[in-house]
């Protein structure tokens, strides 16, 4: 019965309530949100029947080939979202700068990051993809914004959240009060509260990491993934298992489910990309999720949402999830970030084998 459900309005309702001199424009961007990916959804769902799959045979800003899905779902987040008041400005990994908002429609007092269609490579397997969203505050309200206005640390959004388009269509949000799921009711049209409160598990038997780039790995991945294959016979006496599924979103919600850790580490494969993930609409997002969940999120080398951008696509390195790992990660990178590290468990033998083994 949807009188005994809590919808995403009613949910965002009773927290405004809370801040009685509090507007409603934030509650009315966050739907606005919410309608983009229930259309989103809708065309993942339907897959090679909408003719939506394969490539857009076009590259975005960062070198990237786009696919069909993805130039949609980028559309879906403006039309969607521009309209209303209620954003000054918006930004997304598929467009080079900042996006003008049309002249006829008013400028409000947010500014929206957004990534519409995280792991688009895996739309054409049929593996889950989402979209990744932040909120700030417009230092000039009512009028676009300068570039440089979106270049605020993650300790500044006022809201961040993702939508997994998986076998359900979930919705996780926070607003600075915890990480909450809603599940997406295609009958009713309506996100429902399903996780209230969301925690990440301190300790975790689980990481994540793209096992390819080994051989690039810092000396501390190095050392903690060994440690982590070597099982119960090695330093850590536990049993880990890998998992990695080439999708941030997919990825994170695995962790808000059952804990773990999510290594996209720096690594010297190109000098000139000092991480593969993006700090503003990615990284940030996701960071303020997990801390809110309970969990860390760090670079390695200090905690991501302290980070002040220095351009709109910046990349970062993103370690993040159950805070024992997290911090175990961290410290591994100070003690040896400069130093090399010979692998006692991998000279030889195993999965990671040196050219010499």
């Amino acid at each position: 019965m949807l009188a005994e459900r809590t919808t995403l309005a009613q949910f965002l309702i009773e927290e405004r309530r809370r801040h009685p001199g509090a507007s409603g424009d934030l509650n009315a961007l966050i739907l606005d949100v919410a309608l983009a990916c229930k259309a989103i959804s809708n065309k993942v769902a339907v897959g090679a029947l909408g003719n939506v799959l394969g490539s857009a045979e076009q590259t975005n800003v960062q070198g990237e080939v786009q696919q069909k899905l993805d130039v949609i779902a980028n559309d879906y987040f403006l039309r969607a979202t521009e309209w209303n008041g209620h954003v000054a400005g918006l930004a997304s990994e598929e467009l080079d700068d900042p996006y003008k908002l049309p002249d006829q429609y008013p400028r409000g007092k947010y500014l929206l990051v957004f990534d519409p269609l995280d792991g688009s490579s895996n739309i054409d397997v049929n593996v889950s993809v989402g979209s990744i969203f932040s909120v700030l505050r417009a230092p000039d309200p009512g009028r676009d914004p300068a570039p440089e206005h979106f270049l605020q640390p993650g300790v500044e959004q006022v809201c961040a959240g993702y939508a997994i388009y998986g076998p359900s269509t979930i919705l996780v949000l926070t607003l600075g009060n915890g990480a909450h799921a809603f599940t997406l009711d295609t009958v009713l049209g309506e996100f429902i509260l399903t996780r209230v409160g969301i925690r990440i598990a301190d300790s975790a038997s689980e990481f994540a990491i793209n096992a390819s780039n080994n051989r690039f790995w810092e000396p501390a991945v190095r050392r903690y993934v060994d440690e982590c294959l070597a099982g119960r016979a090695g330093p850590r006496e536990k049993d880990f298992n890998m998992r990695w599924v080439a999708s941030l979103v997919a990825e994170t919600h695995r962790i808000l489910t059952r804990g773990g850790v999510f290594l996209y580490p720096r690594d010297s494969k190109d000098a000139a990309k000092p991480g593969k993930l993006r700090l503003l609409y990615e990284a940030n997002p996701v960071a303020m999720i997990v801390e809110q969940a309970g969990g860390m999120a760090s670079t390695g080398r200090g905690r991501v949402l302290d980070l002040a951008p220095s351009e709109l696509h910046e990349r970062v390195p993103l370690i993040f999830g159950s805070r024992d790992e997290v911090q175990r990660l961290d410290q591994y990178h100070r003690e040896q970030h400069d130093r090399p590290y010979d692998s006692p468990l991998y000279a030889t033998r195993g999965l990671f084998r040196t050219a010499t083994g």
